[in-house]
């Protein structure tokens, strides 16, 4: 069955069509710095937003219709998805997906249902996957919805429940190894707490990383060779999300010796929710060894929560991809964790949601690639610090300073300077000048 009639495929046009249905500036076959647009881009389709959300709120019943013609929480309307999924797919362009497990099939309060479930709808995708080529980035499995995960899943403080996530981690690193997933995601929506009056940090934060460390032991046994991805996130669902933000997690990760396998997941709309920039969560992420996928959307700053927007910003999207570019290309890939605003709510706007997503990042790419190749602002950054170059920089820098030679130095000196300026105004001139 054809979902979409309304379209054959979304081609690229150039910046002046004026065809909606058309990129105007994504052309998968442009070489950028020696690589083809579609290889520093690999989109991915987030399969509980587009196949799953329908414009529900904390306020409101859905808008959208994606039942897909089947009665929903059916294995029927599962694989109405999949049809679906890999039809819209095929259309964008896209050639990658994301999942968590309870997207894929209705859950069962019987997991050993849910498993069966998730065996037959995976046998189902490998046959669209075989059919188109289209690949799966990473899969997770879904710890905070359940309300077993009111406490938590590796922090939970039920043994049972802590068995009952390790199952479903379990299952969803099967899936995601037999779909031949690139990365297998942990995001800890209720990794954290409430209130420290009931709660033991240390206790919890070991329990974490216990499963953790179970989770890439048994993925290396059954031949997961991917990249393990923290998501870090705030708060939202919990107050306090041991996860916060790229720092906090990779510190996690060296505390328990996990830096090894784990890479982060960068969201967006995250970041802003840390008070940083998406910019900064991937510097940071960047020069630890650990900038590995993102989750491309955009937050709403005049909103305190999740928004989940489509990105739009291309300065944003500038700034993300001179990190990417920077840091070298990434381990996973972009993925659409976006969905239409409530009143857009038909299929056309799943269409216009992901059109301007990957318009807005291939101009990122673009701008960004110009803004290297301009060179200005690394040839600023460099002689900023190059008075570490000679003398006295050189011996700090090369481990002979000790702190009473420094000392003697600067009192020998009685030094008055102050550093050179910083000329933020004349770098965002440069910025400006390449974006328009």
């Amino acid at each position: 069955m054809e979902f979409f009639k309304f379209i054959d495929k979304v081609k690229f046009e150039g910046k002046d069509s004026k065809n909606p249905m058309a990129f105007r500036y994504y052309d998968k076959d442009r070489v950028i710095l020696g690589k083809k647009m579609s290889e520093h881009l690999p989109f991915a389709m987030a399969w509980w937003h587009t196949l799953g959300a329908c414009g529900v709120d904390m306020f409101g019943a859905g808008t959208a219709d994606k039942s897909f013609d089947n009665e929903k929480a059916t294995m029927a309307h599962a694989k109405a998805k999949v049809d679906a999924g890999f039809e819209f797919m095929s259309k964008m362009g896209i050639e990658y997906f994301c999942f968590h497990d309870v997207d894929l099939v209705p859950e069962d309060e019987d997991i050993n249902v849910t498993n069966a479930r998730l065996d037959e709808i995976s046998d189902y995708i490998l046959i669209k996957m075989k059919e188109t080529g289209i690949k799966c980035l990473w899969g997770t499995a879904n710890m905070f919805g359940n309300p077993k995960f009111m406490n938590g899943a590796g922090s939970t403080n039920s043994a049972e429940v802590y068995c009952f996530a390790a199952a479903q981690i379990k299952k969803a690193l099967d899936i995601t190894v037999k779909l031949g997933g690139k990365g297998y995601v942990f995001w800890g929506g209720r990794e954290g707490y409430e209130s420290l009056l009931n709660t033991d940090v240390k206790f919890e934060q070991e329990n974490i990383a216990r499963l953790m460390k179970m989770a890439v032991e048994y993925g290396r046994k059954i031949g997961f060779a991917g990249d393990f991805y923290i998501e870090p996130k705030p708060k939202e669902p919990m107050k306090h999300q041991y996860d916060f933000d790229a720092a906090t997690a990779i510190g996690f990760l060296r505390q328990y010796g996990l830096d090894k396998d784990f890479k982060m997941n960068i969201e967006a709309n995250h970041a802003t929710l840390a008070g940083h920039t998406f910019q900064h969560e991937l510097r940071i992420s960047a020069i630890n060894g650990m900038l590995g996928s993102i989750d491309a959307n955009q937050g709403d700053l005049l909103l305190g929560w999740d928004t989940d927007e489509f990105p739009f910003d291309v300065y944003e999207a500038t700034m993300c991809m001179y990190e990417v570019l920077k840091a070298g290309g990434l381990t996973g890939g972009f993925n659409f964790d976006a969905k239409n605003r409530r009143p857009s709510n038909s299929f056309e706007d799943m269409f216009y949601g992901h059109i301007l997503a990957m318009d807005t990042f291939a101009l990122g790419l673009i701008k960004a690639a110009e803004l290297i190749e301009d060179g200005r602002i690394d040839a600023f950054i460099k002689n900023k610090y190059a008075s570490f170059n000679e003398g006295i920089g050189e011996k700090i820098l090369s481990g002979e300073a000790t702190l009473e030679g420094l000392s003697a130095y600067a009192c020998e000196k009685k030094i008055t300077t102050n550093p050179d300026s910083g000329r933020q105004e004349y770098l965002q001139t440069i910025v400006n000048q390449i974006l328009f």
